[in-house]
């Protein structure tokens, strides 16, 4: 009651904040549950409105809604990797780790059912929406990188998409673990898990040796690099027979 003693008035939402609205709680429940088994009545009850108000704006039923909802999970995790040029790049990928891990953290079943793939509601155009979070998150990186778009090598590109694909499955086994170690933990793990594989690549590609040593030149002299090098050398020198 307002202070006058009316009810407050009931505010008609427009046509795209309905939508939106829906959107959220579609997307707040395939989080947590498998896709197959959220309906259109759980989304309903969820927004608190009738299941024909769902179909008005979904007509296409859950399948429809499904891929918006993923379109709109989708369009987050590409800003995940949205980070300004500036700075050491191990920084740059902590905190674009860190949005993207509080996604999977947030949304762990949901997450789980997109990328581990076979559910009943999986197209040609949701694995579409998958395959382009994939590739925009590479792009980032590569640019990141100072990567010249379209003269990176082949090499260098296999390297991103492959950490890409690290990162993945990292986070699906971090699930699978019941969310072990601490996503700082991991965090970490992955950003030296980048550096190895570009500096590996670069010991053998001389198009990757060339954005490795920018990048480099950026770190701190007591940075994660810095630290991981520290980390490393006793363990090479361990193996001082090899050479």
């Amino acid at each position: 009651m307002s202070s006058s003693g009316t009810a407050p008035a009931y505010r008609r939402l427009s046509v795209d904040e309905r939508r939106s609205q829906l959107l959220r709680h579609a997307l707040d429940l395939f989080a947590h549950r498998p896709p197959e088994d959220v309906s259109l009545d759980d989304v309903a009850v969820a927004a608190g409105v009738s299941r024909p108000l769902v179909y008005r704006y979904f007509p296409g039923g859950k399948q429809q809604l499904y891929e918006a909802a993923l379109r709109s999970a989708a369009d987050r995790l590409e800003q995940c990797f949205a980070e300004p040029h500036s700075g050491p790049l191990t920084v740059r990928l902590a905190r674009a780790l860190d949005r993207y891990l509080a996604f999977v953290d947030e949304y762990d079943a949901g997450f789980m059912a997109l990328l581990q793939g076979g559910s009943v509601v999986e197209t040609s155009r949701t694995s579409a929406i998958v395959d382009e979070v994939r590739r925009d998150a590479a792009a980032q990186i590569l640019t990141h990188l100072g990567a010249e778009e379209g003269k990176e090598s082949a090499r260098l590109r296999m390297t991103v998409r492959t950490w890409i694909a690290a990162v993945e499955a990292a986070s699906l086994i971090w699930l699978d673990e019941d969310k072990q170690p601490p996503l700082s933990q991991l965090r970490d793990g992955l950003v030296d898990h980048f550096v190895a594989l570009l500096t590996a690549t670069a010991a053998t590609d001389p198009a990757t040796a060339t954005v490795t040593r920018r990048a480099l030149a950026m770190e701190e002299p007591d940075g994660p690099v810095a630290q991981l090098v520290r980390r490393i050398l006793p363990v090479v020198a361990d193996a001082g027979h090899l050479w």
